[in-house]
């Protein structure tokens, strides 16, 4: 019988375990901005995932510093693009507390209706962006149409496309244009009577359902462990909202229309769910504020404030619900015009760290839902 040889030819290192090391980013088109992960690999499986930040670092929080309570504002405004009405309302409120200050009725339940406008802005945005980033591009069309509908009205008022700077401390810059009320009423309703294409269109793809369901398990007691919060904390379970469990402008108020959105399983599904019903409450909010606003008498829709403000000794923290979490404002006050320091707690900064405990054991084709899912900005993270 004639001998033979066997040859292996082409395995390399794979005929072992291998452990291979894969940054993703800092410029890459899944991470949002300008985010790194590194990534540790046996094979296909991750095995250990570090979220390296900074890259954008502006150092708001020390320009804070620098500039008096009117300027802050602006600053506030920048470092999650997509909430900026809501950035703003945070330092303004925090200011207003060390202050003592009561706001006008008015200014109340116009910055409730207009942080509610925002929110649906800001969720549209990742409604849209999700599905692309996991193969389907039709939704971001629909998602931005919807998103123009309520940046016209939010624009008309503010007279800003994205950075609103429309809030001041004491109340909001100037009363509503005639007959606004009526244009973001039409609005509201038009992107309402559209969102069954987020329900149908999105949900209802077995391909979007196959890729999210089960993945990225997110368990309740990681959520406490990293401060998670927002859709993606009820998405696991976290029964917390601040407009209900502590409220703030007009939340005490609409407690009948306010519905907090939860869900147990805890995946990149039950984020997605959690975000696209918050949405649709979201409309909902802004309809009663309407409401409400359309009853109010003529007033005014701010304070007189002195030409130099300062704030008095002392501190404050001051937090809101924000579109993608919880957003908190310590300031300290040493009674001048500038904050001595005025420390913003951010929302992405905090639930992108719970990706080094979503990735490990997850594959590598199951990285991006999974980074997707968590919602984040990046100028959110950095500040």
């Amino acid at each position: 019988m004639t001998p033979t040889t066997e040859t292996t030819v082409g395995i390399g290192g794979a005929a072992e375990s291998t452990d291979m090391v894969l940054n993703i980013g800092p410029q890459h088109p899944s991470t949002h901005g300008v985010l790194r992960l590194r990534l540790l690999l046996d094979g296909e499986r991750i095995t250990r995932a570090e979220p390296v930040v900074g890259y954008m670092h502006r150092g708001a929080e020390k320009l804070f510093e620098a500039r008096d309570y009117r300027q802050i504002i602006m600053l506030a405004n920048r470092h999650d693009w997509l909430s900026a009405f809501s950035n703003e309302l945070g330092v303004v409120l925090g200011v207003e507390r060390m202050l003592g200050m009561e706001v006008p009725e008015r200014a109340v339940w116009t910055r409730t209706l207009l942080a509610e406008l925002n929110r649906v802005l800001n969720h549209l945005m990742f409604l849209g962006s999700y599905p692309l980033e996991l193969g389907g591009i039709t939704p971001i069309f629909y998602a931005f149409r919807e998103r123009e509908e309520l940046q016209h009205v939010m624009e008309e008022v503010s007279g800003g496309r994205m950075h609103y700077m429309f809030n001041r401390v004491g109340g909001l810059k100037e009363d509503l244009p005639a007959g606004w009320t009526a244009r973001a009423r039409a609005a509201v309703a038009d992107v309402r009577s559209r969102m069954d294409r987020f329900d149908d269109l999105v949900l209802g793809n077995e391909i979007f359902r196959g890729r999210t369901r089960g993945v990225g398990y997110l368990a309740p007691e990681t959520v406490h462990a990293y401060g998670v919060s927002g859709p993606i904390a009820r998405a696991s379970g976290v029964d917390f909202d601040l407009r209900r469990d502590e409220p703030y402008l007009a939340y005490g108020e609409l407690q009948d229309t306010l519905k907090v959105v939860t869900r147990t399983e805890g995946d990149c599904l039950a984020r997605f769910e959690c975000l696209l019903e918050q949405t649709h409450n979201a409309l909902d909010l802004a309809d009663a504020c309407l409401d409400r606003i359309a009853e109010l008498p003529p007033g005014p829709i701010n304070q007189r404030l002195p030409k130099v403000l300062k704030a008095p000794e002392g501190h404050t923290y001051a937090w809101t619900e924000n579109p993608l979490g919880i957003n908190g404002y310590y300031l300290v006050s040493k009674g001048d015009k500038t904050p001595y320091r005025l420390k913003l707690r951010s929302a992405s900064y905090n639930n992108i760290q719970a990706l080094t405990e979503l990735l490990p054991g997850t594959l590598v084709a199951d990285m991006v839902a999974i980074l997707g899912s968590m919602f984040f900005v990046v100028g959110d993270i950095d500040k």
